[in-house]
Order: structure tokens, then C-alpha cells, then sequence
């Protein structure tokens, strides 16, 4: 992409402002490009994008390419993402062993979501192996009472 900074700072700005107002088919056209160009924010939105066939046909296998992307560069909401589709079998094959790594980094950031189910697995033994301590230290991290 030969946009300067400047530029592409713009761009996403304005893509996540049309994600977030549903102009979907607007957002694919000013995010693919940075999401082509390596940048997170782009990529995990897309993903969604491509996973629920907005603004552009399903694309499963787009929206996992980008999911990953984007998670593998740092991005807890993708981490999260990719999780569930690890998790649900959603864009690739379930392995709740890979979901439970990836919403372990997730979680590790903090996101209360991630934290809260991964506190799931680990009281149901899905992924890792089943350890009720863990499950509730992950439950307190979240911010919930036991149950």
C-alpha cells in the first residue's frame, strides 16, 4: 500500500467509523486494503466481516486468513475471535485446545469475555484439562461471582 501514514490513519478511522454505523459494504472497500497491508484493526474487522457475510459475500476462509492475522500480531478482540472459531468450528476444523490457547492470550489482556470463558473451559474440561480452581480464579479475573 502506498498511502502515507498520514493517510492510512484516515482511512481506518473511517473504516472502523463505517463498520461501527453498518455501512458495510464502505468499510470493505476502505479496510480490505489496510487489512492487505498487515494492519490489525483492518484485519479483525474484515474477518467479521467475511465470517457473517457483510458488506461481501461469506468467506470463511478469508475471514479465518485475517482472524488469525490479526491475533497473531497482538490483537486481543482477534485473539478472542479466533478462539470461538477454534471453539464453534467456525471457518476452520473445532480444536478447543487451540480455542482455549488463544483465549488464554485474550484473556491475559484482560478482556473479561475471554476471561469468562475460558474460566468455562476449565471447570468443564474442554481444551485444557478440568481444574475448578482455575475455572474460579478466571471467574474473579472476570469480574463474576462464582455460580
Amino acid at each position: 500500500m502506498n498511502q502515507a501514514p498520514d493517510d492510512q490513519t484516515m482511512a481506518l478511522a473511517s473504516g472502523i467509523a463505517a463498520y461501527e454505523s453498518k455501512q458495510f459494504s464502505r468499510a470493505v472497500g476502505l479496510l480490505r486494503p489496510l487489512a492487505e497491508a498487515g494492519e490489525a484493526q483492518a484485519q479483525y474487522r474484515v474477518a467479521i466481516m467475511a465470517q457473517n457475510g457483510l458488506g461481501m459475500q461469506p468467506n470463511p476462509l478469508l475471514a479465518y486468513r485475517y482472524m488469525h492475522a490479526a491475533a497473531a500480531a497482538g490483537l486481543g478482540l482477534a485473539q478472542h475471535g479466533l478462539g470461538f472459531m477454534y471453539l464453534e468450528g467456525e471457518c476452520t476444523a473445532p480444536d478447543p485446545q487451540r480455542a482455549a490457547a488463544w483465549f488464554r492470550k485474550a484473556a491475559d489482556q484482560g478482556l473479561a469475555g475471554a476471561q469468562s470463558i475460558l474460566a468455562n473451559l476449565y471447570e468443564d474440561g474442554r481444551g485444557v484439562s478440568q481444574d475448578p480452581a482455575e475455572a474460579a480464579r478466571w471467574r474473579a479475573l472476570a469480574g463474576f461471582d462464582e455460580r
